[in-house]
């Protein structure tokens, strides 16, 4: 029997975000799907489980977006398909805080704030802890709940959060939530 490939889902995907999970998966080990980086996700999801079978090792990055679409959007449709297929184990997800004007959002396990403290609120696009328990706003994120995914980690903006989480930085806030997923899976 073929091993499934282990997969970590990022609701994000701008040129922030892909330059980040590159650094990640460098820095922590595993594989970015950079073609998967789109403002809306360009690819469809059976395009994006061709590319994780292909990808060199696990946990393979993979980063969907919705930018602002109403409903279920392309980054939404791609990571149901990925999150749903037989070959695909999801580990984890990160959920990215977002200026929504439509209020999606999900249930998160826990936050991380800018600061780099764990928070059972979630946090905002700023990284800073919100008034809501256990759910993060989001353009991306409404899916997430329905696809039975192990343990969700909700942070700021990938790659910003008042310069906290830059490239330059090393990206602290996004390593620490990408170690979380994997300390709970068992992969760290």
């Amino acid at each position: 029997m073929k091993e499934r490939r282990k997969v970590i889902l990022i609701t994000d995907g701008d040129e922030f975000a892909k330059r980040t999970i590159e650094l990640i998966a460098h820095d922590i080990g595993g594989s970015c799907i950079s073609a998967s980086q789109g403002n809306p996700t360009k690819l469809s999801g059976e395009e994006m489980v061709q590319l994780i079978k292909k990808a060199q090792s696990d946990p393979v990055y993979i980063m969907f977006d919705d930018s602002g679409y109403i409903g279920e959007g392309p980054g939404e449709k791609a990571m149901t398909f990925v999150a749903k297929h037989p070959d695909i184990e999801v580990i984890g997800a990160i959920a990215v805080a977002s200026r929504t004007h439509h209020e999606e959002w999900t249930k998160v396990d826990v936050s991380i704030d800018r600061f780099g403290e764990l928070t059972e609120y979630g946090v905002d696009k700023s990284g800073i802890a919100d008034m809501d328990e256990g759910r993060i706003v989001g353009d991306t994120v409404y899916c997430l709940e329905m696809l039975n995914i192990p343990f969700i980690v909700g942070i700021g903006d990938i790659g910003k959060m008042a310069r906290i989480d830059s490239i330059e930085a090393g990206s602290p806030i996004t390593k620490q939530a990408v170690e979380l997923i994997l300390e709970r899976s068992g992969m760290l």
